[in-house]
């Protein structure tokens, strides 16, 4: 048992080890213990040390006495006290005085007063009276001259509150005079105006700030350009010079300082969008790279965030005509101040289309486009136009379509028509749709375990799941979007954009917003769904037999009509003949002056509706059509005309039998009739260009040389065919390339001058020989007469 015992008792090496970690650990716990009581001790006794010399310097010598001790000593040595400072030293002799204060070193009954008649024990009155008080006091003659008192802040003891006063220092008679006469100069030295300066100097100084602003500017900027992750926080300073000031530069300054944030956010904006962080990405440990680059994205944001906010309010105080409170900047230069945060708005909507708070920038932007300026209403929808042309993917233009298409509904259709103008810039091209149809390729399909197994071995099957990895990964890394989100962006824009037409079409036929609407139905007229065809075609028919479109506006009407079927109309069976007649008949109205309104609309619509629709056109539609342009190109400028006779070179080519309108000889049955309106039965056959003849006379080249190849028969090589610059271009780029716009001709034409001027036959050759030689007799007879009198003549007429 006891062998056990200490077999028991005896600890093992691991149990020594453990516990002499224990009393290792002990003994340093209870030493820093012993450390820190130490420390505190010393600290304690420092704090104490340091009181007692501050209350000896500061306070009275306490009695010797233990002040602690309830006597009634104490309560009348305090009630002295009171009394002692509430008399005024001034009144006592320094005897007297300086017994008080001996007095005061010792507490005993000594330092009551004796001739006061109180108890010992008596209580302390809460009212007793000052002119008691006062009467007390011993009365002492003024030998020396009453001091002036200062009253000071009383300060606040243990023992009570110690009033505190100063002498007023005795100041010389003379030298107050001095000082008064020094402050009537100082007065008169400030009550000098200030010296004006005159037109010259303020230039000078005020092109001197301007010139530092700029340079504080330009530093900033440059700071922020060549490290933006560290000098982000300077674009608040940047920002903040938005609130200048100065009178003198505040407008310049402002407008200087609002460029150059736009340009310095074009350049360190990054090429994405920044998403707020989630609170588990704010807890989780990140690398010191990835805070900083966090630090930055969040300043970036914040600073573009109140940079917009900034430009949204300097617009809209200009649209409010309301002034700030300090009057820095008239109201005359806050148009120009709006106008350039208007155009820095337009730069931002275009230059960062992928960054936030893009829609916010829309949503300012569009109401402007309706502006009474007619100069912020362009520049906006320039900017619209630019972004919408620019949009490869769709989703910045889906998002302005929408809020155009609310605006327009919200105001009533009463909208500048330039905005549904901007509707034409939508790159939805029928190409690039059809191209995007005919590419949607179905996602790629892996094989299946099942199919693997069937047709793999065990290796391949391995080879062809990490192949298979590989390629889901390039997919998902691929930046190009897919033609699908494309599609399905440019369906959604397009719907949208057709029910603003219609409910235009419907609602406000004579807006002014209709000739945009019918222009961009001609543009996207073959992307409607077939199944408004008939509806929609019914409808510009009678737009067109109302009468109360204009030229321009039935042609656009024709236009869309003849997009509308050349596209998936094609499977309708639906005769246009009544666009026909009446192209037919209002051809003769076209402009035929400076401005050509209408030729090219003219030229677009007979190449839909005799050129690509050649198989539904009979031969004596085109004859008519040919011979009505002839005629028209007499009597329109030379770029029309050329246009004019391009088509009709194209329609002999499409209507290769055509060639007998340049025969004398009638064709059939019947004589042709001009004014007849109905292209089918005006027998076209039985006449003769006889206007090309008449335009090989015309006095610009070009048009001589597009009469001379038609009357040749339009031939494609010889000496009567066209060079390369003419045949390869369309109508309406020829009218385009030949345009008068500019007020010249395109070639300059030859002035026209006589070739003999002596050959040239005077008046009197045209006489006959008898009648010169009286002419000639009578004006020598007249000549030689006296003076005139035609007195005698009337008498004679008078009998």
């Amino acid at each position: 048992m006891k062998a056990r015992r200490n077999k028991k008792q005896i600890p093992s090496f691991r149990k020594l080890l453990k516990t002499s970690k224990v009393k290792l650990e002990n003994k340093l716990k209870n030493k820093q213990f012993k450390q820190q009581s130490t420390l505190k001790k010393y600290r304690k006794e420092q704090r104490k040390l340091r009181q007692a010399v501050k209350d000896a310097v500061s306070k009275k010598p306490i009695p010797l006495e233990d002040p602690k001790e309830k006597r009634p000593g104490k309560r009348i040595e305090r009630e002295e006290e009171e009394e002692e400072e509430a008399l005024p030293l001034d009144m006592m002799d320094e005897d007297d005085l300086q017994l008080m204060r001996d007095l005061g070193q010792r507490a005993s009954f000594l330092t009551r007063d004796l001739s006061s008649s109180e108890p010992v024990h008596a209580k302390k009155r809460k009212h007793e009276r000052v002119i008691d008080k006062y009467e007390k006091i011993p009365r002492t003659l003024q030998t020396a001259p009453e001091k002036e008192l200062i009253h000071l802040l009383p300060i606040k003891d243990k023992s009570g509150i110690i009033p505190r006063t100063r002498e007023k220092p005795v100041t010389d008679s003379n030298q107050d005079e001095e000082d008064q006469e020094e402050l009537e100069l100082e007065e008169e030295i400030v009550e000098d105006p200030i010296r004006e300066l005159t037109l010259e100097e303020h230039l000078i100084e005020r092109r001197k700030k301007l010139q530092e602003k700029k340079m504080h500017i330009a530093a900033l900027a440059s700071a922020i350009l060549s490290d933006p992750e560290s000098n982000i926080k300077k674009l608040k300073e940047l920002r903040s010079m938005l609130m200048e000031q100065n009178p003198d530069v505040a407008v310049t300054v402002r407008k200087l300082v609002i460029i150059s944030l736009l340009e310095l956010f074009k350049d360190i904006t990054p090429s994405y969008k920044i998403r707020p962080l989630t609170e588990a990405e704010k807890s989780t440990k990140i690398r010191k790279e990835t805070q900083k680059l966090r630090e930055f994205e969040e300043g970036l944001v914040s600073q573009y965030k109140f940079y917009l906010e900034n430009l949204e309010q300097v617009v809209k105080d200009w649209k409010q005509r309301k002034l700030k409170k300090s009057n820095v900047v008239s109201l005359k230069a806050y148009k120009g101040l709006a106008e350039v945060a208007v155009r820095s708005l337009c730069e931002l909507l275009v230059a960062l289309p992928h960054f936030n708070f893009h829609n916010n920038i829309i949503v300012l932007i569009v109401p402007l486009m309706n502006d009474v300026s007619k100069s912020i209403s362009e520049m906006c929808c320039e900017a619209v136009k630019k972004l919408f042309k620019q949009d490869k993917l769709g989703q910045a233009s889906l998002g302005v379509i929408k809020v155009i298409s609310g605006f327009v509904k919200g105001r009533n259709y009463e909208v500048r028509p330039e905005m549904l103008k901007t509707f034409l810039c939508l790159r939805i091209k029928e190409v690039e749709v059809k191209k995007d149809t005919e590419d949607i390729n179905k996602p790629k399909k892996f094989m299946t375990f099942k199919e693997k197994r069937k047709s793999l071995s065990r290796m391949q099957r391995k080879w062809k799941k990490a192949e298979e990895k590989l390629e889901r990964e390039l997919l998902e890394a691929e930046a190009s979007e897919s033609t699908e989100r494309k599609l399905k962006l440019h369906t959604e824009t397009l719907n949208i954009v057709f029910v603003t037409y219609f409910r235009i079409l419907k609602k406000a036929q004579r807006s002014p917003l209709l000739p945009s609407v019918l222009e961009g139905l001609a543009k996207f007229a073959h992307l409607i769904n077939v199944e408004f065809f008939d509806d929609l075609l019914v409808v510009l028919h009678t737009l067109i037999e109302s009468g109360d479109l204009s030229y321009r506006e039935s042609l656009h009407c024709v236009q869309t009509a003849f997009h509308i079927l050349s596209g998936q109309g094609d499977v309708l069976n639906i005769d246009p003949m009544k666009f026909y007649t009446h192209l037919y008949k209002t051809l003769f109205k076209l402009h035929a002056g400076a401005t050509n309104e209408g030729v090219e609309i003219l030229l677009q619509c007979l190449d839909v509706m005799l050129t690509k629709r050649r198989k539904q056109v009979s031969q004596q539609r085109a004859l008519a059509f040919i011979k009505r342009l002839c005629t028209l190109a007499l009597h329109v400028l030379p770029n029309s005309s050329i246009g004019i006779l391009a088509t009709n070179r194209i329609l002999m080519h499409t209507f290769p039998k055509t060639d007998l309108l340049l025969d004398n000889e009638s064709q059939g049955s019947g004589v042709f009739l001009p004014e007849l309106d109905e292209p089918e039965y005006c027998n076209a056959q039985n006449t003769a260009l006889w206007e090309l003849h008449t335009l090989r006379r015309h006095y610009h080249p070009v048009v001589q040389r597009f009469a001379a190849h038609l009357i040749a028969g339009a031939p494609s090589e010889g000496s009567e065919a066209l060079k390369p610059e003419l045949s390869r271009r369309s109508a309406a780029e020829l009218f385009e390339t030949y345009s008068m716009a500019a007020m010249t001709f395109n070639p300059p034409v030859k002035s026209s001058s006589s070739k003999r001027k002596s050959e040239v036959l005077q008046g009197d050759s045209f006489l006959n020989e008898d009648l010169n030689q009286l002419i000639k007799r009578h004006c020598s007879e007249v000549a030689t007469h006296l003076p005139l009198d035609f007195t005698k003549y009337l008498k004679t007429s008078l009998r």
